[in-house]
């Protein structure tokens, strides 16, 4: 789908318009739980709209002729990649408009409306609002952004797995969340390409487990439901390209609940005052729940991917 080239010219192209995020170790605090060894947080919550979703709709932004910008930018998002396309459409001055299925987060809509967005609420999952979303650029000939099927947004959301090994070149386990499986696949190209040897675990909800059923398949596979409360995980099916790359250089594929999701957050606001989506907490959720073996001295990255109140309530 990628290579590392790809990654580093969107590293480049993207520079000007994107965050570089910090890192916390996590220490000093009241309830380790299963963070008991060497954990850094790697804060991409702060990423401009919230979430590393800018850095993907970014790139593909900076690769379209203005041509294609002049009836805007259109796309289907559980909330965190709507925001990424609709804060690229306010940078770049043109209108855009979001299909969103009906399960997201009231906050994630007040903030797409703020970044001047059109909002629509099509169907109980993404894959629903997406459908809407494609007959919508086809009518208007808006320019689609797909929030994974994409080699652009995939090679911007490579350039994360970049800013990791700047920051920890140590790392020996990365603990990235899935949705339809954009930010593994360019994460993980990056991390096998710099350093081999480290492990990249992804994580999904035991409601939506899209990637897990085509490496337990060895094929590409649709879910016959989808019944996570995560709008931001929640995906029928992938697609070809994502699931190759995923089987070559994702290590394992490990499945959280909603509810323990929901009490990562809660404990990421309490000890840290981070305030995560659930998707954003879903590393955090493997950690305490065990489901993330760590051997000896190993250094982790948990990735803290998306901003929200869901831990705040």
């Amino acid at each position: 789908m990628i290579t590392i080239d790809h990654i580093l010219s969107a590293q480049e192209r993207i520079a000007p318009f994107i965050r570089r995020t910090p890192t916390l170790p996590a220490i000093q605090m009241r309830d380790p739980g299963g963070l008991e060894g060497r954990v850094t947080l790697k804060l991409e919550l702060l990423q401009a709209a919230g979430s590393f979703k800018a850095r993907g709709a970014m790139n593909r932004l900076m690769t379209l002729s203005p041509e294609r910008l002049e009836n805007g930018l259109v796309t289907a998002s559980g909330g965190n990649h709507g925001l990424a396309v609709a804060r690229t459409a306010y940078v770049a001055g043109v209108k855009a408009k979001v299909f969103l299925p009906s399960n997201v987060a009231p906050d994630k809509v007040a903030k797409l409306k703020g970044w001047n967005a059109a909002v629509e609420i099509v169907g109980s999952v993404w894959d629903e609002a997406n459908e809407a979303a494609l007959a919508f650029a086809a009518e208007t000939d808006a320019t689609y952004v797909h929030p994974f099927s994409d080699p652009a947004v995939v090679a911007g959301q490579g350039t994360l797995g970049l800013e990791i090994l700047d920051d920890m070149p140590d790392v020996d386990i990365l603990l990235v969340a899935i949705g339809g499986g954009g930010l593994i696949t360019g994460l993980s190209t990056a991390v096998k390409a710099r350093r081999p040897e480290a492990r990249v675990i992804g994580i999904e909800p035991v409601g939506s487990p899209t990637l897990r059923a085509c490496l337990d398949a060895q094929r590409l596979v649709a879910l016959d439901d989808v019944s996570t409360r995560v709008p931001t995980m929640a995906c029928r099916r992938t697609d070809e390209a994502i699931f190759q790359v995923v089987s070559r250089n994702v290590d394992d594929i490990v499945l959280v609940t909603d509810d323990e999701m929901q009490e990562a957050a809660r404990w990421l606001w309490f000890e840290f005052g981070i305030a995560a989506d659930l998707s954003g907490a879903a590393s955090i959720a493997a950690l305490r729940t065990g489901r993330i073996p760590q051997a000896g001295n190993s250094h982790v990255c948990a990735l803290i991917c998306g901003a929200g109140a869901d831990g705040i309530s």
